[in-house]
């Protein structure tokens, strides 16, 4: 859902935007293929980067989190 005056954050954009190096690997594979599934486990399951440098990643780029209220 965007709110409006607002953009969403793209799938990857932080991994594309620090040229992280497991998702320059991805990038060069063809989706769907089993090389393709070998490198995304590596993102889900075993990333290289930190919680901490994504949420200051997003803070150095204006992003906001917001959740509905109750």
């Amino acid at each position: 859902m965007t709110i409006a005056g607002y953009i969403d954050y793209q799938r990857r954009e932080y991994c594309h935007d620090i040229s992280c190096p497991v998702q320059l690997l991805l990038d060069r594979q063809e989706p769907g293929s089993e090389l393709y599934g070998q490198v995304r486990d590596i993102c889900k399951n075993s990333c290289i980067h930190t919680t901490y440098e994504f949420h200051h990643w997003l803070i150095e780029k204006g992003y906001e989190l917001v959740r509905p209220g109750k």
